[in-house]
């Protein structure tokens, strides 16, 4: 039986990618993704720009019903036009290879940062690929808050 928090858990039949993981990127810009996380993203990925300068790896079905869900706003609003059109101007989609390696489009490294020594970290129903100096920084900026908080951040929720 597999554990209930194991970094590749799959609840309801979608994937939940936990954990921290440091692998390196090769000089062609491949990456292998950690072994936990293949099962949930062997049918495919779209690799994105995520906010704080990561890159988001989507398993391709959750990032079709993302899309979908994005399709539906107005985008007579120049924000919405705006976070489209970088969203989907710097996605592409692949198939992890055998050995579960991803390719990192240079714009894609570019935008993130990432050169060798980087960091997957698990994000719910995706992964996110950060720079591991840039990961660094981030966590020390946010956990004193984190363990701080106490108003409700996900209304309903937390």
């Amino acid at each position: 039986m597999r554990p209930f928090l194991g970094a590749g858990f799959e609840s309801k039949g979608a994937a939940m990618f936990l954990g921290t993981h440091s692998p390196r990127l090769d000089e062609k810009g491949r990456l292998v993704l950690p072994a936990k996380f293949r099962d949930g993203l062997a049918a495919g990925v779209v690799l994105t720009k995520g906010q704080d300068r990561s890159v988001i790896v989507w398993p391709a079905a959750e990032f079709s019903g993302y899309s979908q869900r994005l399709n539906d706003a107005s985008r007579s609003d120049a924000r919405v036009r705006a976070y489209l059109r970088l969203l989907f101007s710097g996605a592409t989609d692949e198939v992890p290879d055998r050995q579960g390696r991803i390719s990192l489009t240079p714009g894609l490294r570019d935008y993130a940062g990432l050169d060798r020594d980087v960091v997957v970290v698990g994000n719910g129903n995706t992964c996110e690929i950060w720079d591991s100096t840039a990961w660094s920084q981030y966590l020390a900026g946010q956990e004193d808050g984190f363990s701080d908080l106490s108003e409700e951040v996900i209304p309903g929720v937390i």
